[in-house]
């Protein structure tokens, strides 16, 4: 989905005219007015997308009966646009700074305490995305680097349904980075809770792990992170599997986005290469 057709369903809702576009990846999210507006893609072609979006905005109500500090949906259940889901959220005060590994931290602990809820959040399929988002690639990137992910898919969702945690398993983010926290005036808060799943608490923790090996996030940030939290998860041994699946599925995201833009195909093929060569060293760019 393309900015266009993006605006297209965003004037189809019935919003007035003149939205922000904030970011355009899995949806495309606009500032309007008070409002925040995703516009998710055609829930025809990918029928899970309408599923994911009505549980986002439970989650987002789930989150505000338990006092952890969350956005917080504008309408109870989403809109199905011309067959796009679309979710409106409150807009959030400007941030008084950016947030920070510390930040992240503190929110992980109040989500890792809570018990399962009511509804029902599914595990995290970390790998789950990786065909989906290699069939929009299509043509853009090499088949033979298509079928490297597939095998890497295929052999890391075999090794980590064998793992045993050493966290207690129950809710996580599920995508837990300093870029999905907001610190406004009266603290930090969770953003974007489409990915929050039940399932082993160490995917929100290996996603720090791996921004500090592969992101160039500086040691003394991701040592705040882990003295925050309480634990490091690279003293746990499954924390190469999903190291490793995460890898795999960051690098599948990419190449989304590979048909219309050259500074993705080239970042997919570093990752790609990277991962050839085993080479845990080669840095790669957020995207």
């Amino acid at each position: 989905m393309d900015e266009v057709r993006a605006r297209e369903i965003l004037a189809a809702t019935g919003l007035p005219d003149g939205a922000e576009l904030l970011s355009l990846g899995e949806n495309a999210v606009f500032a309007a007015g008070e409002l925040i507006v995703k516009v998710g893609r055609n829930a025809e072609d990918h029928p899970e997308l309408l599923d994911r979006a009505r549980r986002e905005v439970a989650i987002a109500s789930w989150l505000a009966e338990s006092g952890v500090p969350a956005v917080r949906a504008a309408e109870p259940h989403p809109r199905s646009v011309e067959g796009h889901p679309v979710t409106l959220w409150h807009r959030l005060p400007e941030a008084v700074r950016p947030a920070g590994p510390g930040d992240l931290a503190s929110l992980l602990r109040l989500v890792h305490a809570l018990p399962a809820p009511d509804l029902t959040l599914p595990r995290r399929e970390l790998l789950g995305g990786v065909e989906r988002w290699l069939r929009i690639a299509g043509d853009a990137i090499d088949p033979a680097d298509a079928d490297f992910l597939r095998g890497r898919r295929d052999g890391f969702a075999g090794a980590a349904a064998s793992l045993t945690p050493h966290l207690p398993p129950g809710p996580i983010h599920g995508d837990a980075l300093p870029r999905n926290v907001h610190v406004g005036p009266r603290g930090p808060v969770l953003v974007d809770l489409e990915t929050f799943s039940m399932d082993f608490r160490e995917h929100d923790l290996v996603v720090m792990a791996l921004s500090r090996d592969r992101y160039g996030l500086p040691a003394e940030a991701y040592d705040t992170f882990t003295t925050s939290y309480g634990w490091d998860v690279r003293a746990w041994p499954g924390c190469p599997v999903l190291r490793g699946a995460r890898e795999t599925a960051s690098c599948a995201w990419v190449a989304q986005h590979a048909p219309t833009n050259p500074q993705a195909l080239a970042e997919f093929r570093r990752r790609v290469a990277s991962l050839r060569d085993d080479d845990p060293e080669v840095r790669w760019y957020p995207f």
